[in-house]
């Protein structure tokens, strides 16, 4: 089923068809032949600013390098927290940003203010259409710190990672050690035996915000047959 939204914030004018009946499935390679500059990364993160100053200051700095290498930022489309404070640092350094977000959180997560910020703005009918949309839209995935949602995204493109259902590099940045239980949890399922196809999940856990994009980068050559990006 082909699904259509528009809206106009001010400048902003979205009107984006997006076949559902065909995704999340994406068998092409990361854009490596077309390098850094071009690249859109997904970053998922929470609403909230949590209570350590580290994690926003991570966004920040994460969102300065996005812009400062060129690429597009696809996130959640909120202008709280995390979110934010991430959309605000890659919009401050001329990057382009796209917020992707429900129409029952429009009003609880952003204002007409954040939204007239953005380069361009989506509004989705559910949550499901959201991830769709930010799967389709990116090249490579971050997880932030974040709640309940940030780490049902994060998990949720793993599992299609380990199903072969993409090639797509994912990142996670463990702030502070923020992600050390998940990184613990997921070492104890493999040694139990639940994680399978472990050939497809290539997963990469990071302590600091600048080892982020080279992550990539190094995800994207080896997936490409060890091919520089640059």
């Amino acid at each position: 089923m082909r699904h259509r939204f528009s809206l106009s914030v001010a400048h902003v004018q979205l009107s984006i068809a997006v076949d559902f009946a065909r995704l999340p499935v994406d068998k092409s390679r990361p854009r490596e032949e077309c390098g850094a500059m071009n690249r859109s990364i997904c970053v998922y993160c929470g609403s909230n600013p949590g209570n350590d100053p580290a994690f926003v200051q991570a966004a920040e700095a994460l969102g300065a390098a996005i812009a400062e290498h060129g690429c597009q930022l696809v996130y959640g489309g909120g202008g709280g927290g995390i979110m934010g404070a991430v959309s605000r640092a890659c919009l401050a350094g001329g990057g382009r940003v796209v917020g992707v977000i429900p129409e029952f959180l429009a009003d609880r997560e952003a204002t007409r203010a954040d939204l007239e910020k953005l380069s361009e703005v989506c509004i989705t009918a559910n949550m499901h259409e959201r991830k769709s949309i930010m799967f389709a839209r990116s090249d490579a995935f971050v997880a932030l710190p974040g709640g309940i949602g940030t780490l049902e995204e994060l998990v949720e493109i793993m599992t299609w990672a380990q199903l072969g259902r993409h090639e797509k590099p994912i990142v996670v940045a463990n702030v502070n050690r923020f992600w050390q239980p998940l990184r613990d949890l997921l070492d104890h399922m493999g040694e139990a035996g639940f994680i399978h196809s472990a050939e497809h999940l290539d997963l990469q856990i990071v302590d600091g915000i600048d080892a982020v994009l080279p992550a990539i980068d190094t995800a994207i050559a080896r997936r490409s047959g060890g091919r520089s990006s640059h």
